[in-house]
């Protein structure tokens, strides 16, 4: 690891673009799209074509759920606990990762419970293995286990298990989102699948090369970054993560950041120049690039005046954003009326006349991507 450079905010923010693909687009493969991004920050199904249209030469919504039904891409619950997007190559480092993290006993409804809740979700893998099932399905499943095994799970586990309708055992990384049917679309795939690597499956890596594997991915996705934030995205504790980063020192540089933090990176990965020009782009809701880092550490992409503007605590939404010269500067909306499609940008600040004609552009873009058959398609600002 070479000795320990400075790093303004604005040159890790083009840092971020150019991985990201928004300063360029990519023009390859949507799976090895994905794959560059990092984990795709999945809650709003809807936002997962945003994301990609945005930062693909060319992308329509189809190719995603083409991907999906494929089996080259794989949509479910994933580091942190949340749902997330990622490659089916490196959807088993992620899933160890995952159930090995901050979400290790999520599938236990009490703090103290009998090691046969693990014996009932590997017979779960095997019940959801050969289609998608309903969470109806799943919950008449553990019930008929548990009747055929009457006293192998603490009753006090069972019936709080029941009191949430038996939800945390498939809140879990070694099971994916998918439609019942097989018809990939625009409604929100709400059944669960088994993948075909489960974590502590023979053909899983060991936890300490699945998390050297996710970090990896991390920062090729959204470096130079620090053991702080890496930990904040992949729920695990930090010392963990600075020992795997000590661990890999021979591949990285470091650099110090604005305020004073030790930043990681892969020694070859791109860094342009801060003057680099950024062009308009539009991020969909709960974008990875505004989740990749320890909360009070965003101003990459995310002035700390707009913080509120994004963020709504009181419903846990993050908003889709509008960015310009690399920050977020607004958010946006589409509303669908009589079959005329409306993009609205609410920007927070004054856009000059050359800016406002390549936003106008984007959005009109995104608009006729994610609503092809419109009548109609609108541009329209507001304060």
């Amino acid at each position: 690891m070479t000795a320990s450079e400075r790093i303004s905010d604005r040159a890790l923010g083009r840092a971020l673009l150019a991985r990201q693909g928004l300063l360029d687009r990519f023009d390859r493969p949507l799976a090895q799209v994905v794959e560059a991004i990092g984990a795709m920050q999945g809650q709003a199904w809807a936002a997962l074509p945003v994301g990609l249209w945005s930062r693909m030469a060319s992308f329509a919504p189809q190719d995603l759920y083409h991907a999906l039904r494929d089996g080259q891409l794989h949509w479910g619950i994933g580091i942190r606990g949340t749902l997330h997007l990622v490659s089916a190559r490196e959807h088993p480092a992620y899933a160890v990762v995952s159930a090995e993290g901050g979400t290790r006993s999520w599938h236990r409804a009490i703090e103290q419970t009998s090691p046969a809740m693990d014996d009932l979700r590997a017979a779960l893998l095997a019940f959801a293995a050969p289609r998608p099932r309903t969470n109806e399905e799943i919950r008449e499943f553990a019930e008929a286990w548990v009747g055929e095994h009457p006293h192998a799970i603490d009753p006090r586990e069972v019936q709080a298990q029941r009191a949430v309708s038996w939800r945390p055992i498939y809140r879990w990384s070694a099971l994916a989102r998918a439609p019942r049917d097989g018809a990939w679309g625009a409604k929100t795939p709400a059944d669960h699948l088994a993948v075909p690597i489960p974590p502590g499956s023979p053909r899983a890596p060991a936890v300490a090369k699945g998390l050297a594997e996710v970090i990896a991915c991390h920062l090729r996705a959204f470096g130079p970054a620090s053991a702080e934030d890496v930990a904040c995205w992949i729920g695990w504790p930090t010392k963990a993560v600075r020992a795997a980063l000590q661990d890999a020192q021979r591949d990285l540089v470091r650099f110090t950041d604005e305020h004073g933090s030790t930043l990681y990176d892969p020694a070859d990965a791109p860094r342009p120049d801060p003057s680099t020009p950024a062009p308009p782009r539009l991020l969909g809701a709960f974008d990875s690039t505004l989740l990749a880092y320890a909360s009070k550490r965003r101003q990459r992409i995310l002035p700390e005046a707009l913080r509120d503007v994004v963020y709504q605590k009181a419903n846990l939404q993050i908003r889709p954003t509008i960015l310009l010269d690399g920050l977020v500067a607004g958010t946006w909306s589409v509303q669908v009326r009589r079959r005329e499609a409306t993009l609205t940008l609410a920007a927070s600040r004054k856009i000059a006349r050359a800016e406002r004609v390549a936003l106008t552009a984007e959005a009109n873009g995104l608009l006729q991507a994610l609503h092809p058959t419109a009548k109609a398609h609108h541009v329209s600002y507001t304060t």
